[in-house]
């Protein structure tokens, strides 16, 4: 087996920075304009972590939140929160599914992948380690990846900051001697008391005499020497992904615009596909909940007309959604869910390279239409066995068949209301005589609601050709009426 590990260390910092704009994403290696501390809360806070803007100016983990503005005036403070970690550890997770079926979360700041039997489909080692570290960057989180024949050999090598691959068992000892003790998960007294007899690598431990180590300090420092070497088996929960994706990014500051709100939510749909890959699903319905600071929820529902799990298209609905939307207050928080899921449809692929197929393109202009104008204002017309030509017809989704046909001696372009024709003795006029061609088609329908309708129908035409459909009422009322015009 192969396992790698992703490590994000400084989670919770990293936790709050993805939501920030990339010029002010905190990082160790890159300098930010906005300082930003990760702080343990309560009535005296004080610096967990801090980005290197924080620390250009003179913060350093530790210190007091108080000392820390005493600094700087421009500082961004946000409390560590255990639970809001465990979350976004857990939306990692779900996006990582589509790499391996095995997955397994390391709190608080890791994931184990057991990537073996996935190598073929990921295009081999070097390939799927690419593209793990290419997409990790696209989800805004900084991960040092290693990879290894046991799980806990991979957590260690990621834990002391290596992007090291060992793939042979037999090369672990060597590749795990220079690691600190400090990196094992023992009590720190244990790591102390070895340090103070000299023993400061993995390597200087497993030089010890194996029985004397054990009555000095415990089986269980044998067992995760053994767990990591491949000698003893090491076994690892699988994480179980839930049926419906469910995320919540909270903003560093609260908001009032929607472009950062995009940038934002796009680290949340990329976790999206990710799961939806996984479940071999796409998406037909996405709720996205806006939480303010003093005021309800907004809630946008986006609707797909086919599954997609594409995220450029996703993203580009949800914007020409949210450049409608007026915001009630400040956001502080984005929520995102996916409401409805449906299989993916196969297709046939040309040999040749080709644009998208026009149904495709068809129903893409329709989604566009709908996230600017409102899913109510774009829709479809069916027709409906009635003969009076006002309710002929009915609202429908975009390409619903129709259940019936319109008569072939009706016009498809009808006025509403209809238009009271001129009168030239008896015969009726637009601008000129018309010539009656055809008739009456008589109707008498609608006293089951009230609107019934008493007329007879004609087809008439001018001396130019044109035709048009026009009635006269037969309940006394004088006069014609132009109904429709025949293309």
């Amino acid at each position: 087996m192969l396992w790698s590990c992703l490590h994000f260390a400084d989670f919770s910092l990293q936790l709050v920075a993805r939501a920030m704009p990339a010029e002010n994403v905190p990082s160790s290696d890159c300098a930010s304009p906005t300082p930003l501390i990760i702080t343990t809360g309560g009535n005296r806070p004080l610096v967990v972590s801090c980005n290197s803007a924080a620390r250009s100016q003179g913060i350093t983990p530790g210190m007091t939140v108080s000392a820390a503005v005493a600094l700087t005036s421009e500082l961004i403070e946000c409390p560590r929160d255990l639970t809001r970690e465990q979350r976004a550890l857990e939306g990692v997770a779900a996006w990582g599914c589509q790499y391996t079926s095995m997955i397994s979360v390391t709190p608080p700041d890791a994931l184990l992948l057991e990537i073996d039997g996935s190598l073929r489909l990921l295009g081999g080692l070097r390939a799927a380690l690419l593209r793990l570290s290419r997409d990790v960057r696209e989800l805004g989180y900084t991960a040092t990846i290693a990879t290894a024949p046991t799980p806990t050999a991979a957590w260690l090598l990621a834990r002391a900051g290596l992007n090291s691959t060992v793939v042979d068992r037999h090369a672990l000892p060597q590749a795990l001697a220079p690691l600190a003790l400090g990196l094992l998960d023992q009590p720190a007294e244990t790591v102390h008391l070895l340090e103070l007899m000299g023993v400061r690598t993995i390597g200087d431990c497993l030089q010890l005499p194996r029985d004397g180590l054990a009555r000095r300090f415990g089986q269980t420092l044998l067992d995760e020497l053994d767990r990591s070497l491949g000698k003893l088996p090491d076994p690892r929960v699988p994480w179980v992904a839930p049926s419906r994706y469910r995320s919540q990014l909270d903003l560093p500051a609260p908001v009032y615009s929607t472009e950062p709100l995009l940038f934002a939510v796009n680290r949340l749909i990329q976790e999206l596909t990710g799961f939806l890959c996984m479940k071999q699903t796409g998406l037909t319905r996405l709720k996205l909940t806006l939480r303010h600071e003093e005021r309800k929820p907004t809630t946008v529902m986006l609707g797909f007309s086919m599954p997609t799990r594409d995220p450029q298209r996703i993203l580009r609905l949800l914007r020409e959604r949210m450049s409608t939307l007026t915001l009630p207050d400040r956001v502080a928080a984005i929520a995102i869910e996916s409401a409805e899921m449906r299989p993916l449809d196969s297709r046939n692929l040309s040999l040749f390279p080709e644009d998208r197929l026009p149904e495709e393109e068809r129903w893409l202009i329709i989604e566009h239409l709908r996230a600017r104008l409102g899913t109510q204002a774009v829709y479809g017309i069916s027709t409906y066995p009635d003969h009076r030509p006002e309710h002929a017809w009915r609202c429908c989704e975009p390409g619903t068949e129709s259940s019936s046909t319109v008569p072939n001696s009706r016009p498809l372009w009808l006025l509403d209301p209809p238009h009271l024709m001129g009168i030239d003795g008896e015969q009726p006029t637009l601008d000129k005589p018309l010539t009656l061609i055809s008739g009456p088609e008589r109707i008498e329908s609608g006293w089951w609601d009230d609107d019934i309708a008493l007329r007879d129908y004609f087809v008439a035409a001018d001396d130019e050709g044109r035709r048009f459909w026009i009635f006269r009422e037969r309940n006394g009322a004088a006069g014609w009426f132009l109904q429709g015009m025949f293309s």
